[in-house]
């Protein structure tokens, strides 16, 4: 029992680093990624900037709810705040799939050709590398702490990496083929594993769980 508390203890300590350091560049991210898209007018940068605008709120989130933990505060008073934050992370995540949906298919209909933004490429490089990494030490440390909220958060972390991803290929491919639509298209194979993410933090929410499997 011993061994079980310190480890969970060393989990939350290292669960709030990591969700400190999501904040803190998700911050930066949005702020860069939408600068850069109006500058540009490029619907997918300032659509990456807006998963961002919810992913620092998504992380904000998650710090509250571990800072509780963190602060030793008694069962009852951590489980509230992990329901409190798997209903938010429930919110977010669904607001994602939304936003996919949505700026894919007005990208699509409108036509619109996504410009070229250095800066934004760069922000979007960056996020490749670092999401990531984030995402799989979150995934290390839920093994520990058993959260819907954490895996939720966990979720958006990757679908960043891969809205990135998507920015940098889209990009590419447009300028050897002048093909536009294909960073739109890439953007609607996300849904199929987002979607899965979103509704398991809509049933757990519902039912007040304040712990699923995250294998």
């Amino acid at each position: 029992m011993a061994e079980l508390t310190v480890k969970r203890t060393a989990a939350i300590r290292t669960g709030v680093r990591l969700e400190v350091l999501t904040v803190g560049w998700m911050a930066v991210e949005a702020v860069l990624a939408i600068g850069a898209g109006v500058a540009a007018g490029s619907v997918l940068l300032v659509a990456f900037g807006a998963d961002s605008v919810i992913e620092l709120l998504s992380g904000a989130t998650l710090l509250w709810r571990l800072q509780r933990e963190s602060r030793g505060g008694s069962l009852e008073t951590v489980e509230t705040a992990e329901r409190g934050a798997v209903r938010v992370s429930a919110v977010l995540l669904s607001l994602l799939c939304v936003y996919v949906l949505v700026s894919s298919l007005a990208g699509l209909l409108v036509g619109i050709h996504p410009a070229r933004s250095w800066p934004g490429l760069a922000v979007a490089a960056a996020a490749l590398v670092l999401m990531p990494l984030l995402a799989w030490r979150k995934r290390v440390v839920n093994q520990t702490l058993g959260s819907p909220a954490l895996r939720a958060d966990i979720a958006e972390s990757a679908c960043c990496a891969y809205l990135a991803a998507v920015t940098l290929a889209g990009v590419a491919v447009d300028a050897l083929t002048g093909w536009w639509w294909v960073e739109y298209v890439a953007a609607f194979g996300l849904l199929r594993w987002l979607l899965p993410e979103a509704r398991e933090a809509i049933e757990a929410a519902r039912e007040g769980r304040t712990y699923i499997s995250c294998d």
